[in-house]
């Protein structure tokens, strides 16, 4: 349990939620103990736990901490305040989408028992956010079993930002593909980008492969071009934090430029995605939220300034890759091809 990125320790009156600090990766490995929703919230806006998979499975843990205290009684208070927890938690980032389908999971999950009385629906929450955390597991296990196809041994892969256990329940998903595949006895090299500002490709992703004995290669976000151009990568695959019903992924800033320069040189470019991070509800990427963060994140990313002071910085957490440079969408339900706007609403009709 304690290798997982998040986990719940206790009952629904005194449990907590631990998660591994992973602004302190690569160089310290601290559990964070979060016992109350403002502390899930400060974590997920503080990236404190980061990835969409795992920010959707902190906000169901939030709902639990930030209603298990409650001393309602009346169901209709009862809901009344657990909308207002959620819409809090809602807050804290703008752009996965995993976290409102969390939220709005356990919303509905507390309206389908209303009858059950308060006490009886607070435990059914804990049981729902627990089921949240084993789809999930379950999810990944399947997108790596269906990925790992794509991979021939002894193939070099390119990855940006962190798909990996630490953004999901404890597998990943576009490095769920790479876990996936060297199961299988399959030889796999990986190009990591470090994933500006912040380095999650640099610090997490390259700390994981490490972990688990998988050859990698970091790389400054510019050389990608280059090592594609020497003809050192097969495969691009990556994770996502929205996609849109025509097939638009909208991931780490960096991604898009990624997908570009991949199409340029012929390489293919998978993204990998529980069916949670798909949102049918937005046509295309042009009406995905873009969260924009601090200045300072791009002006003094380790607290030592590396800018004049008072410039003025553009820092968008995320950019979205159109449709048409992605090869094909690797899901739980199996591998999604062009044109992805048919074969989206054909596996959200089904």
């Amino acid at each position: 349990m304690k290798n997982d990125p998040i986990y719940w320790e206790g009952d629904v009156t005194q449990g907590k939620a631990v998660i591994i600090e992973q602004t302190k990766l690569p160089l310290v490995r601290q559990l964070l103990e979060i016992h109350s929703a403002e502390e899930m919230w400060d974590a997920i806006r503080k990236l404190k736990i980061r990835g969409a998979p795992a920010i959707g499975i902190a906000a169901a843990y939030g709902v639990v901490l930030g209603i298990r205290g409650e001393k309602l009684t009346l169901v209709a208070d009862f809901m009344a305040r657990l909308r207002q927890v959620c819409d809090y938690l809602a807050s804290s980032r703008p752009t996965a989408v995993n976290l409102f389908w969390a939220l709005r999971r356990m919303q509905d999950t507390a309206a389908r028992h209303a009858e059950s009385g308060v006490a009886a629906i607070k435990q059914i929450l804990l049981a729902e956010a627990h089921e949240i955390l084993a789809e999930d597991r379950r999810r990944c296990a399947a997108i790596g079993e269906y990925g790992q196809v794509l991979l021939l041994d002894g193939m070099r892969v390119i990855t940006h930002c962190n798909a990996g256990g630490l953004a999901t329940s404890g597998y990943g998903t576009a490095l769920g593909v790479i876990f996936s595949a060297v199961s299988q006895g399959k030889k796999v090299h990986v190009y990591a980008d470090e994933t500006r500002p912040l380095w999650q490709g640099a610090r997490l992703t390259t700390w994981e492969l490490k972990e688990a004995g998988i050859p990698v290669t970091l790389i400054c976000d510019n050389t990608a071009a280059f090592v594609m151009q020497q003809k050192k990568v097969d495969i691009a695959i990556v994770g996502a934090d929205r996609i849109a019903r025509n097939g638009d992924v909208a991931n780490k800033i960096g991604t898009y430029s990624l997908a570009v320069v991949a199409k340029a040189h012929g390489v293919p470019f998978y993204v990998a995605a529980p069916l949670s991070t798909f949102d049918p509800s937005i046509h295309s990427g042009d009406a995905i939220p873009i969260e924009e963060r601090g200045a300072e994140e791009v002006t003094a990313p380790t607290g030592v300034p590396i800018a004049p002071p008072g410039i003025q910085v553009y820092a968008p957490a995320f950019d979205v890759t159109p449709a048409c440079y992605i090869t094909g969408i690797i899901t739980e339900r199996g591998i999604l091809r062009p044109p992805f706007q048919e074969a989206i609403g054909k596996l959200f009709s089904a």
